[in-house]
């Protein structure tokens, strides 16, 4: 069986991750197969919109095959790695600008990758059971995939919480982020997803979308924008510890178990993001922090206590925050001459798509 499906009904065209034993997560091929068939489709005037969802229960998502970039960072030159973040970015580039309606069923679990295969989406549905996460900083990696160029658009500082925490969130709190666009009860998914067949995006929306349940982030807003507005993670951690409380403890606790490192350079990430405007230029800068990750020893270090020992003691080098340096961090950041992702020069030529 492959690990993605595609198929046809009526005026909608599908894609089914098919991994349901890991959660769907990505592969190099699945990425590849995805964007020939999003080409197929683009020019397929029988093809009015697009749906991605995942096989099975547990979600639509979990991420990338960190164990493959795992072994390529710890065996191999990064040269696997390299090639599947390139391919990978640019297709989720190409979902941002799809000609067509792309409906992502964020359901379950979206973490990492299936971030980037979902909500850089024109239509984003979210569940009650949605679990929505970029937990990237936990394995020594920083957000990609777009996620800081995202996470950077949501209100205040919510989305450098997320960024540097992990944390997942919800169907409310996805949509107050940005990250999501409507809400419809589980048990109305497939009900939706065949109304595609026959019916505009608008009007089968019109049929299932409802109120979600109330999230949890508008109550922390107060904090989590005075806290996380601070210049560094250092001071951010002390506003935490100051804040008082259990939720603004709890946070600073869970940001001092992550990778200093990948905290330092996931700040500068959002706070760079802000500053370069369209994904695509973000997408570049992120491929550069991606292939520097791979030369450091916290990525390999965090997929092995998370994922492959699962003994949830990474020993992180350097293990401390005051021993990560500004020239430490910068240096995720330095420029790759021929190596650079170079999708900035299709976004300063190419409009946005409206459908």
């Amino acid at each position: 069986m492959s690990d993605v499906l595609f198929r046809t009904s009526g005026r909608a065209a599908h894609i089914v991750l098919n991994r349901p034993r890991a959660l769907n997560a990505l592969t190099h091929e699945m990425v590849l197969r995805i964007d020939a068939k999003l080409t197929e489709w683009e020019h397929d005037p029988a093809v009015e919109t697009v749906v991605i969802t995942g096989e099975g229960e547990r979600g639509l998502c979990a991420g990338g095959d960190i164990r493959a970039i795992h072994d390529d960072a710890r065996d191999g030159d990064g040269s696997a790695s390299a090639a599947f973040w390139r391919d990978e970015y640019r297709l989720n580039a190409r979902i941002a600008r799809y000609p067509k309606p792309y409906v992502a069923v964020m359901d379950g679990i979206v973490m990492g990758g299936g971030v980037g295969v979902s909500a850089h989406g024109s239509v984003r549905i979210v569940t009650e059971r949605s679990r929505i996460a970029m937990p990237e900083t936990g394995i020594g990696f920083v957000p990609d995939v777009g996620g800081t160029y995202l996470l950077a658009l949501a209100p205040g500082e919510l989305g450098t919480r997320l960024a540097l925490t992990g944390a997942p969130i919800g169907a409310a709190d996805a949509l107050l982020c940005g990250l999501a666009d409507q809400y419809i009860p589980s048990a109305s998914l497939q009900p939706f997803v065949d109304d595609l067949a026959g019916l505009p995006v608008r009007e089968a929306l019109g049929r299932h979308v409802q109120e979600p349940p109330p999230g949890e982030l508008p109550g922390d807003r107060a904090w989590i924008d005075a806290c996380f507005s601070a210049d560094t993670v250092e001071e951010i951690v002390q506003r935490l510890l100051a804040q008082g409380g259990p939720a603004a403890e709890q946070t600073a606790e869970t940001l001092l178990l992550k990778s200093p490192t990948a905290l330092k350079v996931t700040l500068a990430a959002m706070r760079g993001a802000r500053r370069l405007g369209p994904l695509e230029r973000v997408l570049d800068q992120e491929y550069r922090v991606s292939l520097a990750c791979l030369r450091g020893p916290d990525l390999v270090e965090g997929v092995r206590a998370q994922v492959i020992d699962k003994d949830r003691d990474p020993r992180w080098s350097p293990a401390t925050l005051v021993e990560v340096t500004e020239a430490d961090v910068e240096r995720f950041f330095a420029p790759l001459g021929e190596r650079e992702l170079g999708l900035a020069a299709a976004a300063d030529t190419t409009e946005e798509v409206a459908w």
